[in-house]
């Protein structure tokens, strides 16, 4: 089975509302000059909540070629919870895609694999797809215990979805000793981990489910080895961290993943 390729942009707590629109304006117009087709691969920014309103009326006002989501999700219905953003509130802004589980979210914010779940739920029953992340400390690496570390994640973080919506998620695999240092899991590296998620996957919910659900990589992605990770038979995109936030780059990363 095809599978479209992911590339997923995560500008994390960078670039204001006004600066949201210029990167936007720049990314498009570099994919529309390299006669980028989504159906290739799909390129998708996450900006921060303040952001989001600008990037829609953009997006849909100059029927651009970017598609865009959000980087965190409450997993509770609206009420008494504050500062907290509800799934039905980033649907009503046209969200496609959201990041549930991130490391940093995970190491800062103390989420467990519970709690991410719980949010990959709110993000489906609101039809928007999770980026559920998962993936390991240089601890956890050094020990050789990073398959099994990141196979438990993916079970409780998946748990209480059903078939289908673990079909229609995404799951990243981001070690984390690779996220903003430069340093780079080998392709070698990301197929290990992402053919043991995609297997764990098939053994909870079938082949089916397995081949349908999409697997990519995160940590350092850029230009000079996104082409090797993509080779990878279980590596269905890229989550995108720094390299992102250069409009140019991105649109390389883009057209070197596609399909």
């Amino acid at each position: 089975m095809a599978r479209t390729p992911l590339i997923a942009g995560n500008w994390k707590m960078n670039v204001d509302h006004v600066a949201a629109v210029s990167l936007v304006q720049q990314l498009d117009a570099a994919l529309v000059r390299d006669e980028h087709d989504q159906e290739a691969a799909e390129v998708v920014v996450l900006p921060p909540f303040t952001d989001l309103r600008s990037v829609q009326v953009l997006v849909d006002g100059d029927d651009l070629m970017v598609r865009y989501g959000a980087q965190d999700v409450s997993a509770h219905e609206p009420g008494a919870r504050t500062g907290e953003i509800a799934a039905g509130f980033l649907a009503r802004l046209g969200v496609r895609y959201v990041t549930v589980g991130h490391s940093e979210r995970r190491t800062h914010h103390h989420e467990d694999d519970a709690t991410v779940a719980a949010k990959a739920s709110a993000a489906l029953a609101a039809g928007i797809t999770p980026i559920i992340c998962v993936g390991e400390d240089l601890a956890v690496r050094q020990d050789r215990r990073h398959v099994e570390h990141v196979v438990a994640q993916v079970d409780g973080s998946l748990d209480g979805l059903s078939a289908d919506q673990v079909a229609g998620s995404v799951i990243a695999y981001e070690p984390v000793w690779a996220i903003g240092t430069g340093e780079v899991a080998t392709a070698a590296d990301a197929q290990e981990v992402c053919s043991a998620i995609r297997q764990r996957v098939v053994a909870l919910h079938g082949d089916d489910v397995g081949e349908r659900v999409r697997v990519l990589y995160g940590g350092s992605v850029k230009s000079s080895n996104v082409a090797e990770l993509m080779e990878q038979v279980d590596v269905d995109g890229a989550l995108v961290g720094g390299a992102c936030l250069d409009p140019e780059e991105f649109a390389r990363i883009a057209g070197l993943a596609r399909s």
